[in-house]
């Protein structure tokens, strides 16, 4: 089993600029592929951004390319998401999840993640 637990998250201003993190423990490797994911209120959960084992290739949605970067440091078995120039749609609980094994071809896939934290609120006001 893998234990992820998310920080970082808060109230900005729009046009701000947050850090969150998701520190992994259990049975912890580089061979996970993780994710970033959030959910606003009555809408589903949606993939933000995604990062391969090797730190090598990401993914990002539409909607945060630019604006957001993933990043990951497996010594530390931490993910990163930086998230700048925060607008108020940007307005979700954030989740961290891991996928074991993780291609190219399936990091932005949700249902293809095992492992979730709990989440974290981040809120931009207007």
């Amino acid at each position: 089993q893998v234990q992820l637990v998310e920080s970082g998250g808060g109230l900005v201003q729009a046009g701000g600029s947050l850090r969150l993190s998701c520190a992994a423990s259990g049975r912890t490797g580089s061979s996970y592929a993780m994710g970033w994911f959030r959910q606003a209120p009555g809408k589903e959960r949606e993939i933000v951004a995604a990062i391969h084992s090797s730190g090598d290739y990401t993914y990002y949605a539409d909607s945060v390319k630019g604006r957001f970067t993933i990043s990951r440091d497996n010594a530390k078995n931490t993910v990163y998401l930086q998230l700048n120039s925060l607008k108020p749609e940007d307005t979700a609980v954030y989740y961290c999840a891991g996928q074991p094994g993780g291609t190219i071809a399936t990091i932005p896939l949700r249902l293809r993640y095992r492992y979730w934290g709990q989440g974290t609120q981040v809120t931009v006001s207007s």
